[in-house]
């Protein structure tokens, strides 16, 4: 069923054809057992379609994720003759088995790992890492090209919840506009988990402003839009990916705007391809996309590798590569080429793609 699925939406989403029809051998590096379990299943479960879609042959590794770092995974990975890896949810275990896959020419795309340091670390030391993960800042970049992009002519604010993440997230954003020559007419940091936000939202109408960027977390946000409406004043929202957390006692209104990571959706074929997988009982959420994309990169670029007589990182800097997620590529300092947040709009309870793409998405 799933392979009979897949061939009908193959030719759409392009990702298996002659040139990776005879796949490389890909280990796929996600834990296995523990509190962390449920996330390594949906890396498996992504890498396996996409493994079935370009012939690719999968070596799949629990990682521990300890402290300490799991010393058993790059031996693993190395005595299976795998030409990358894919996964690594703990950095940790990302940290320890680097050096010797470094040694031993295989590259590592991690799905998760932010860490500027690491990155720093791994160009340093000639580490072959690659981040699939948004590297540090681009959340507040994608907001900054938002907002100057939509909102110009329009006085806005920008709100904080007091957290250090959100903290770092709206003064970034903040700094960032100001050198474009745009500033808030209205900056606070509120109170977050009230049971009603009446007095900010009355206090933003009073600072003139009409759209507002929030730092913080759904919940709240549910609250500030639900008490902006029930005012009847004239505000609109847009947040960041503290959006993508669970809904709280009080559901978010459809309207909301979000900087987030799409999970599916975004493409015409990540919808079809979540389609299929629902059928099959997979559901498209979390690291199942992130770890579809990642194999297909490794596919595509081992094909290319092949071809051109080059090693494989080579390839991975100077190709852009078709995936569920849309076309991915790597820079000199193997962090993606494109910002991968996108504005989105929460409709029926799920962010969605906006009908109308602007030069900030």
């Amino acid at each position: 069923m799933l392979r009979r699925l897949l061939l009908g939406i193959l030719p759409l989403i392009a990702l298996a054809d002659p040139a990776v029809a005879a796949g490389p051998r890909i280990a796929v590096v996600a834990p296995a057992s523990g509190p962390l379990a449920i996330l390594g299943e949906q890396v498996r479960a992504g890498a396996r379609v996409a493994a079935r879609a370009s012939g690719a042959e999968l070596v799949e590794i629990g990682e521990a994720c300890s402290e300490q770092g799991d010393s058993a995974i790059a031996p693993a990975i190395v005595s299976a003759k795998a030409v990358a890896a894919i996964g690594f949810l703990c950095t940790e275990d990302l940290q320890s088995v680097l050096p010797a896959l470094a040694e031993a020419g295989i590259p590592v795309l991690t799905l998760s790992a932010r860490s500027g340091v690491l990155m720093e670390d791994a160009l340093k030391r000639n580490w072959p890492l690659f981040r699939l993960a948004p590297a540090p800042g681009m959340e507040a970049q994608k907001a900054v090209d938002v907002i100057a992009a939509e909102w110009a002519t329009e006085p806005f604010a920008l709100i904080d919840d007091g957290t250090i993440h959100a903290r770092e997230l709206v003064e970034a954003v903040r700094l960032k506009l100001e050198e474009r020559g745009m500033k808030p007419v209205f900056v606070d940091t509120y109170r977050p988990a009230q049971e009603q936000q009446i007095g900010l939202v009355r206090r933003l109408v009073r600072a003139g402003a009409t759209r507002v960027f929030v730092g913080g977390d759904r919940g709240d946000m549910a609250i500030i839009l639900r008490d902006a409406r029930a005012e009847r004043l004239p505000l609109s929202f847009m947040g960041g990916e503290m959006l993508m957390a669970a809904d709280a006692q009080i559901k978010l209104a459809n309207g909301a705007q979000a900087i987030v990571l799409p999970a599916d959706g975004v493409t015409p074929e990540g919808i079809a391809l979540a389609a299929a997988m629902k059928e099959t009982g997979i559901i498209a959420e979390g690291y199942v996309f992130p770890a579809h994309a990642a194999v297909t990169v490794v596919s595509r670029a081992a094909a290319a590798a092949s071809a051109a007589n080059q090693p494989l990182d080579v390839l991975l800097r100077q190709q852009t590569f078709p995936t569920v997620l849309g076309a991915i590529g790597f820079g000199e300092n193997h962090e993606l080429r494109d910002n991968p947040y996108r504005r989105m709009e929460w409709r029926d309870g799920r962010f969605q793609p906006l009908g109308n793409a602007t030069a900030g998405e």
